[in-house]
């Protein structure tokens, strides 16, 4: 799908073979049309400038509070090593924790995100324009919610319930290898209420998003997180893990009081009083964008084939030795991090996509999206880096103390480097997931490309576990997934958003060698330091100096104007 706009025409290659432009441009205006709350397309060409700097706000207080919340997620994980190690007390803990891990990608990470913030961006883009019913006091966005969320609770409520009673056999097919399932059946009870209150947090989440409020949301896994923590260290003598699992429940409400006094002040619930005259309540239902079956299903199958990633991985480690569900779980905690540092750009400048699709700006949007690219490869290339060349002083600084010992820092590390291989994959699958979905039309493509990717990974892992063990998991787990992204970036320009498909990966690329490049070199010098706090501490200067001297060397787009950005604010400053 061919589309022209301000810029180039899509697909089309500098004259005479020069590299395409960068990913990520040297500041300046950003598109117009594309504005802060407050701000309409046609204001004075101060206005546009506004968004960027509303963003790199935003983006920065989520990183402050998304950093806090890894890090409390971070000691979460000590409390339960330090107190159950890696042995079959934790392994029914994360069991159990699969339940909140799907519910946390279905319903605030993923499903409900890629579901509610195009339509709230719809609602706010009608709104401003006038154009749904204002002379019967209707509003798009208080339509909207008094159209999905009662139903929402009840739907929720009703899973939850389902979960609780149906627990054993819930356990039974994540974990047929459980000697004892009891410890595990009880746990996921507890923990399946986070079914109802995870969705009315992201369905809160969505909403303040959408209004580019988006500190309140940033801060729910600190809260939550803060809860697991205050659970098992105030109750672990007496419950044993099972403190850690009602942890969870805790923590999952309190999620919900972190933004609901902000939500209650920026969607309006009450209706106002209206005169006798027509039947205003059945006018006002239609202004609501609609939120079917066809645009539903698409979401929720493309968010659950996803997590069922970590129900292969549950299910074929469950067949080894008592310890590998934990070692792979650690891995993939600290692995992951620099993923999802890299998505809170998306995360922010996602509604800022929707609403540009909805005023049907698709050339603002493809600056946007490749833009978001070029920054989130750079973030989570840079982290993976880290991660292959200090891997285990990292585990054994966060891990190793109390039952966790040398043995479980060896292990978890080797695994995680192994995950360190996906990361790009699943930053990349986070990243074009959502302007596939910004636009608010079904679309089935994500799906297909989601579903082939797990296809690939259960292929991979029977193949690989027998002989490689939590290795091969891991191993089949970056296939997979890097799989389904290479899809997704096949797909993106042809189906939604025009993105220059060709200059995207030829970026990523670049940024990949340099990450390699770093990586090794970091995992040369990490043993020359005996003391893993200072090893990882010289890493940390290390690793990123050559990751940026390398992408200089390669000409990297997005390295060249980061250092060249950087210098730029430098001299301004003096």
């Amino acid at each position: 799908m061919s589309e022209t706009g301000t810029g180039t025409e899509t697909g089309a290659r500098p004259a005479g073979g020069a590299a395409a432009p960068p990913l990520l441009p040297a500041p300046g205006p950003e598109p117009e049309g594309l504005l802060p709350p407050g701000a309409t397309p046609g204001t004075a060409n101060g206005e546009a400038p506004r968004l960027g700097s509303f963003l790199a706000r935003a983006a920065a207080a989520t990183a402050v509070l998304t950093v806090l919340g890894a890090v409390l997620g971070l000691v979460r994980d000590q409390a339960v090593a330090r107190y159950f190690g890696a042995s079959d007390a934790s392994d029914a803990f994360l069991i159990a924790w699969t339940v909140p891990e799907m519910a946390a990608t279905l319903l605030i990470e993923d499903g409900m995100a890629l579901l509610l913030v195009p339509a709230f961006s719809l609602a706010l883009t009608r709104r401003a324009g006038g154009t749904a019913g204002e002379a019967a006091g209707s509003d798009p966005v208080r339509d909207l919610v008094a159209t999905t969320l009662p139903r929402l609770f009840l739907l929720l409520a009703g899973g939850a319930a389902l979960l609780i009673s149906g627990a054993p056999w819930v356990v039974g097919v994540l974990a047929p290898g459980l000697a004892d399932p009891r410890l595990a059946v009880d746990c996921t009870r507890l923990t399946s209420v986070t079914v109802l209150t995870f969705g009315i947090t992201g369905y809160f989440s969505a909403a303040l998003r959408a209004h580019r409020s988006f500190l309140p949301p940033a801060g729910v896994y600190v809260a939550y997180n803060l809860g697991i923590i205050g659970m098992t260290l105030a109750l672990h003598a007496v419950w044993g893990v099972r403190a850690a699992a009602a942890g969870v429940a805790v923590g999952s409400v309190l999620m919900i009081l972190t933004q609901l006094p902000v939500f209650l002040r920026l969607v309006p619930l009450a209706r106002p009083r209206l005169p006798r005259c027509g039947r205003p309540v059945r006018r006002a239902a239609r202004t609501a964008p609609p939120l079917g079956f066809a645009l539903l299903a698409p979401v929720v199958l493309f968010v659950v084939s996803r997590q069922s990633q970590v129900l292969v991985e549950r299910f074929l480690a469950s067949t080894l030795p008592a310890g590998a569900i934990s070692h792979l779980n650690y891995a993939q905690k600290v692995a992951q991090l620099p993923m999802v540092l890299s998505l809170m750009i998306c995360t922010v400048t996602f509604p800022v996509v929707a609403q540009a699709m909805a005023a049907g700006h698709r050339e603002k949007a493809r600056l946007r999206v490749e833009r978001d690219l070029g920054l989130a490869g750079t973030v989570v290339l840079l982290g993976t880096a880290v991660v292959l060349g200090y891997a285990p002083q990292i585990i054994e600084v966060l891990f190793q103390r109390g039952a966790f010992d040398a043995a479980d820092t060896a292990s978890t590390a080797q695994v995680m480097r192994v995950y360190a291989l996906g990361l790009l994959g699943h930053c990349l699958v986070g990243a074009l997931s959502r302007p596939f979905f910004s636009s608010g039309r079904p679309t089935w493509f994500p799906a297909f490309a989601m579903g082939t990717g797990l296809l690939v990974t259960t292929g991979a892992g029977y193949a690989l576990t027998y002989r490689f063990g939590v290795d091969g998991i891991a191993t089949a787990n970056a296939i997979g997934i890097s799989t389904t992204a290479l899809l997704l970036l096949m797909g993106l320009g042809t189906r939604v958003v025009p993105i220059r498909t060709r200059a995207v990966a030829l970026s990523l690329g670049r940024l990949t060698g340099a990450s390699l490049a770093a990586g090794a070199a970091g995992w040369a010098c990490a043993p020359l330091v005996p003391d893993p706090v200072l090893s990882l501490a010289a890493g940390c200067l290390l690793v990123p100096s050559a990751f940026f001297l390398t992408g200089l060397a390669l000409r990297s787009p997005e390295v060249v104007s980061l250092l060249a950005l950087t210098r730029r604010r430098f001299l301004d400053g003096r």
